[in-house]
């Protein structure tokens, strides 16, 4: 099984002297560090690690602030052959010591307030007896990292260090960390190369096993799809793009923001970095695109540099993807990438084909078309069940243009979660070749040129006794008006909890309909209120999709999700009162 690491390995050979990472150094420059250099970093920090009693299956949960030695230790991690676990902070403390709790990690590789948490609630890891501390160490115990470097560098020095620091050396495999690392192209039988938890914005947050074959994948399909070429400079706003980046050979330049609060980024910081480093490629969160595509058109600013633009974590409207366009290069792209933790990525859409084609549709309520599939996935449509399915054999697969759950396979696409046998009898299905498919719990349909139209989650649609309500499509319909931000569809009434019947979702209770306006339209009385109530109840009227919604809400914001903070959190809004 090929260890992503080796595609570091590779590019350190091919662009030894190339920016791997830039990161600010809160005083107006960047620390930067080569991908040759990133290599030897990797290599000291693993066998450092194997060194002090690290085995290869062990869980360590990683716990670094963003930036260099957040990726050298994914991928000294890697080449250690452990399996690395990440948990978002932003999902909050209890989940995250929940989640924690349910992978047994056997250490912690993190900051010291994090080891403070582990020591202050030993009791709840008490496996956890290999650690890494990245900053001051104290009495937090195990390894410092920057004792580790300093220590290999000396050894180094006096010629005691093994070869692996230097990545052209073919004596390399003689370092316990490349000892270690498999061949490329050799097949183990190993534990999870990552253990990645899902948000939980949609549900309880899951352990997703990951493999490296998986990652590597990713990266293939990502670096093939977009066309990305060694050397590209990227403006990395999520931290594992920042990964992929150092896998494909592009420098990750790392903007100076929050990576979990996108939506609270400084879009003049975000586009200054990317005029200085001369970006080709930006990845960031729709939230974090609306910001800077509003501060370019206020301030005339341009990326002139920017050809491909790339976002994700939610449905991008076509009016971002507009306005988006509007900043960067006059042949710059957007592209929207469609998946989950579970299956990433899924497809692509580009912004020419969203605006020319697919946008005026999805404002009549057919849906947000996510594109064509990337080749590595086999994708079909299957009946609505809110039911797990044990055999292949249940399966209904539905025609064209019919909406029905979004059912994958693929390399990339993972087979389990963690300790979680529930989530995957509910989310797995083995076909009769022994493939493992993953069901989305998106629905939509498929049209004639094979795209996938996205219709929302299964979760959150509303089931009748007349008729069901698909999320995207009624939202839609809402969201033409000029007044309006978004919108958000929930089940409402005293029934609001909906209950399966027959692998139905049931609510006596109608729809419920609630209204972000934009800021500045939000009525400052109850007269405009009114007003703006009256004229929303008419446009739903308008469509044969929202014309039985007549119960709507204006909030001044939604809850969103931690991880992007655009994706809406709609069980919340379901248990808002009456």
């Amino acid at each position: 099984m090929p260890n992503i690491a080796h595609r570091l390995v590779d590019i350190a050979q091919r662009l030894p002297e190339t920016i791997a990472v830039a990161e600010p150094d809160g005083k107006g420059e960047y620390k930067t560090i080569t991908f040759a250099e990133l290599n030897r970093d990797t290599d000291r920090i693993a066998a450092a690690l194997i060194e002090s009693g690290i085995q290869p299956g062990m869980r360590l949960a990683l716990f670094v602030r963003y930036g260099i030695d957040f990726i050298s230790l994914v991928f000294a991690l890697c080449k250690a052959n452990v399996t690395l676990v990440l948990i978002d902070p932003g999902m909050g403390i209890r989940r995250m010591l929940d989640c924690l709790a349910e992978v047994e990690p056997d250490g912690f590789v993190a900051i010291p307030p994090v080891h403070a948490m582990r020591i202050l609630m030993r009791h709840r890891f008490p496996k956890a007896k290999h650690n890494v501390t990245v900053g001051r160490r104290w009495f937090w115990g195990g390894l410092a990292l920057d004792e580790t470097r300093n220590s290999r560098r000396q050894s180094a020095d006096g010629g005691r260090e093994s070869a692996a620091a230097s990545p052209d050396d073919s004596t390399k495999q003689n370092s316990a960390a490349s000892t270690l690392l498999p061949a490329a192209g050799c097949r183990l039988s190993a534990p999870p190369a990552a253990i990645i938890f899902t948000s939980g914005s949609t549900g309880p947050p899951k352990g997703v096993a990951f493999t490296h074959d998986m990652f590597d994948t990713q990266a293939q399909q990502i670096a093939e799809r977009f066309d990305i070429q060694l050397g590209e400079i990227d403006l990395a706003c999520f931290p594992f793009f920042g990964l992929f980046d150092a896998a494909m050979g592009v420098t990750a330049v790392i903007p100076s923001m929050n990576p979990t609060k996108p939506a609270k980024a400084d879009p003049a910081k975000i586009v200054q970095a990317a005029k200085r480093w001369k970006i080709t490629q930006c990845f960031a969160s729709p939230a974090l695109w609306n910001r800077v595509a509003d501060y370019c058109a206020q301030t005339g600013e341009r990326i002139d540099t920017l050809r491909r633009a790339i976002s994700a974590g939610a449905p991008v409207s076509a009016k971002i993807l507009a306005k988006v366009k509007t900043c960067i290069h006059p042949k710059g792209e957007v592209f929207p990438p469609y998946g989950a933790t579970e299956a990433l990525p899924v497809a692509v859409i580009s912004s020419t084909e969203v605006l020319n084609e697919t946008a005026a549709q999805t404002e009549q309520g057919k849906g947000v078309c996510v594109g064509k599939r990337f080749s590595s996935i086999t994708w079909k449509v299957i009946a609505i069940t809110d039911e797990p399915v044990a055999r292949w054999e249940d399966i209904q697969e539905l025609p064209m243009g019919e909406i029905g759950e979004l059912l994958v396979t693929g390399r990339q696409v993972t087979t389990e979660y963690v300790n979680r046998p529930e989530a995957n009898a509910a989310a797995k299905i083995q076909d009769n070749e022994g493939r493992v498919w993953h069901r989305m719990g998106d629905v939509g349909y498929l049209d004639e040129r094979e795209r996938f139209w996205f219709c929302g989650r299964k979760a959150h649609r509303v089931v009748t006794a007349e008729r069901t309500y698909f999320s995207i499509p009624c939202e839609a319909i809402f969201n033409q008006h000029p007044k309006v931000y978004r919108s958000a569809l929930a089940a409402g009434g005293e029934n609001r909890r909906q209950k399966a019947e027959g692998g139905r979702v049931s609510t006596a209770a109608p729809p419920r309909m609630f209204i972000e306006p934009l800021p500045e339209h939000f009525p400052k009385t109850k007269a405009e209120r009114q007003r703006l109530l009256d004229e929303l109840r008419e446009l739903g009227r308008s469509s044969p999709l929202t014309e039985s919604i007549t119960d709507i809400r204006l909030l001044r914001s939604f809850p969103v999700d931690v991880r992007h903070n655009v994706k809406i959190n709609r069980e919340l809004l379901s248990t808002y009162p009456k």
